[in-house]
C-alpha cells in the first residue's frame, strides 16, 4: 500500500535531494527495502552491518518511535508516514549547522528539553507554505520565521492598503499599495537573516497549486474565503501534506490539523461551502483587530510541534474561539469513510474550478435583478439624471466615502422604507463591494420592483474604476 518516507536534510544528497519518498509497502522494514533498492547509498547510513537500526537513527511511524510499536515490523496502513530522525548533536558527522549566532539567537528554545539543539535544527531544515498574507498570515509569518523555521514561502496576490494595518502586523503606513508579500518578505528578512524566504505575488489556482505546494512539508491555511479553502485542503490531500486551517470572522476563529495522522480533511467537517453571500467577508462583517493573533499563535504551534514531533496535535479536533466570552472549545472531528476525495473511495482525483464549485463563477444561476460595472454606471448617469442611487452600507461608511447625491438607508433599515421606493423608476444600490446591496435588490425583486440594479462590485470598484479620489477602505 502507499505510504512515504520523509528524509532529514543532511541524508537528502542520497535521495537526489528528494524531501520524501513514495513507495508501496507493508512493514517498516519493507519500506526500508525498497527505499535502498531506489537509492543504494542511504542504506550504510540507517543501517550497520549486521542490518540493524545504527545506534544514531530513530525511525517513527506516524510521529511514534518503532520501537514503541512493532520495530521493523510495525504494519503499515494507507497513508502511512514513516520519517528518519538521525542524532544532529555531539560531534556525529550529521552535527548541526547552525552558526554561534544562531545557537545564541534560538538558546530560549533550545533549553526546553523537548526541542533542544536536534528540534531546532529540524525547523531549519524544515519548509512552510503560508497561505494569504493577511490577517492570519502576518503573524503566523512573524513567529515562524522568528522559530527559525528555514524555508518560509508567502502566497498572495493582494496589495497592502490602510484597513489592514488595524490587525496586519507585519505592514507599516510605508507599504501601502505595495505587494503584500514582497513587504512581508523584506520585513521577515530584517526579523532573521538565517532563513529562506520565498514570496509568491499570485493568485493560488488550480492551475499553480500543486506545484507551488510540493516544494513544502507543510502547509496553512490562512485564507479568507471558501474557493481557496477548499483548494488548500484538495492539494493537501492530493500531495499528502498536512493543512493547518485557520479562519477568523467577527469575534470568533476556528483552527484544526487536517490531513494528518490520518485524520480528516477540511471536506470531512464542511462537505460542502454555504450558498454565496450566507456568511459576509472580513471586509463586510468585521472583525477584531487583535482575533487573528490568538487563531495564528495557534496554528504556527500546530506547526512547531508537528516539526519538532512534540505534544498532540490538533488532528480530529476543531478549536472554536470565542473572543466575547474569552471561551475556547474543542470538538471532535472524525475522518468520513464517505468523503469525496480523502474517504474510502474518492471521487475528487484532481483539482476542480473551486468558484464554480462555490457557486461564485461569473455564469452561474441567473439573477433576478440587474448587475451593471462601475464605468457603465457612471455613463448612464452622465446621460440620465433620472437614475437614483441607494447607499445601504452602515452610517460610519458613509462617512468614509459615498457617491455624490445618492440617498442612504441602511441594509436592516430597508423594509420600513420600502413603502417610499418607486417601482417605476431605475433604483441602483450600492454598498462597500456589492454582496449586501445584492441582498437588497433580491429582496425588491421579489416584491415585483423590476428596474433595480445593482453595482457590482460596490463604492470599491467605482473607486478603483472611476473615482480615486474617494478613500478606500
Amino acid at each position: 500500500m502507499k505510504m512515504i518516507i520523509k528524509i532529514p536534510s543532511p541524508l537528502r544528497r542520497f535521495t537526489d535531494n528528494n524531501k520524501q519518498i513514495e513507495l508501496d509497502a507493508l512493514t517498516v522494514k519493507d519500506a526500508l527495502i525498497e527505499l535502498f533498492k531506489r537509492y543504494p547509498d542511504i542504506k550504510p547510513q540507517i543501517l550497520d552491518d549486521t542490518g540493524n537500526l545504527r545506534n544514531f537513527v530513530n525511525l517513527y511511524h506516524n510521529k511514534v518511535d518503532i520501537r514503541q510499536q512493532e520495530g521493523l515490523d510495525t504494519k503499515l496502513q494507507s497513508g502511512s508516514e514513516i520519517r528518519i530522525v538521525p542524532a544532529i548533536a555531539g560531534g556525529s558527522s550529521l552535527d548541526t549547522h547552525m552558526s554561534a549566532n544562531e545557537l545564541s539567537r534560538y538558546s530560549r528554545h533550545i533549553l526546553l528539553p523537548e526541542i533542544g539543539v536536534p528540534g531546532q535544527q529540524a525547523l531549519k531544515n524544515a519548509s512552510i507554505l503560508i497561505i494569504g498574507a493577511g490577517g492570519l498570515g502576518c503573524p503566523l509569518a512573524l513567529y515562524l520565521a522568528a522559530a527559525g523555521v528555514g524555508h518560509l514561502g508567502l502566497v498572495d496576490d493582494d496589495v497592502v492598503e490602510e484597513s489592514n494595518l488595524q490587525r496586519q502586523v507585519l505592514f507599516s503606513v510605508d507599504d501601502i499599495g505595495q505587494s503584500k508579500v514582497d513587504a512581508a518578505k523584506r520585513r521577515l528578512e530584517r526579523l532573521n537573516p538565517h532563513i529562506n524566504i520565498t514570496s509568491y505575488p499570485e493568485r493560488l489556482t488550480a492551475d499553480n497549486a500543486l506545484k507551488i505546494m510540493d516544494n513544502y512539508d507543510i502547509i496553512i491555511d490562512g485564507t479568507d474565503n471558501f474557493p481557496t479553502r477548499y483548494l488548500v485542503n484538495d492539494a493537501c490531500v492530493l500531495l499528502n501534506k498536512p493543512n493547518i486551517y485557520g479562519s477568523i470572522f467577527r469575534f470568533d476563529g476556528q483552527t484544526s490539523v487536517f490531513n494528518y495522522q490520518a485524520g480528516p480533511c477540511y471536506r470531512c467537517l464542511y462537505p460542502e461551502p454555504p450558498p454565496p453571500g450566507l456568511v459576509p467577508s472580513c471586509a463586510e462583517g468585521g472583525v477584531l483587530g487583535v482575533l487573528p493573533s490568538i487563531i495564528a499563535s495557534i496554528q504556527a504551534t500546530e506547526a512547531i510541534k508537528m516539526i519538532t514531533n512534540i505534544g498532540d496535535s490538533l488532528s480530529g479536533r476543531l478549536v472554536l474561539y470565542d473572543a466575547l466570552a474569552l471561551d475556547f472549545e474543542f470538538l471532535l472531528i472524525k475522518r468520513d469513510p464517505a468523503c469525496p476525495i480523502c474517504g474510502e473511495n474518492p471521487t475528487i482525483t484532481q483539482l476542480m474550478d473551486y468558484q464554480a464549485f462555490c457557486g461564485l463563477s461569473q455564469n452561474t444561476d441567473e439573477k433576478s435583478y440587474k448587475e451593471i460595472e462601475a464605468k457603465e454606471l457612471k455613463a448612464w448617469m452622465d446621460r440620465e439624471q433620472s437614475v437614483i442611487l441607494i447607499d445601504v452600507r452602515e452610517p460610519f461608511e458613509r462617512e468614509i466615502c459615498m457617491l455624490a447625491g445618492s440617498q442612504f438607508i441602511p441594509m436592516q433599515d430597508i423594509d420600513a422604507h420600502i413603502p417610499e421606493l418607486d417601482p417605476n423608476k431605475e433604483l441602483v444600490f450600492y454598498c462597500k463591494m456589492g454582496g449586501r446591496s445584492a441582498k437588497v435588490c433580491a429582496k425588491l425583486t421579489k416584491l415585483g420592483f423590476n428596474k433595480v440594479t445593482n453595482l457590482k462590485g460596490g463604492i470599491l470598484a467605482w473607486i478603483d474604476k472611476v473615482d480615486q479620489s474617494l478613500t478606500r477602505y
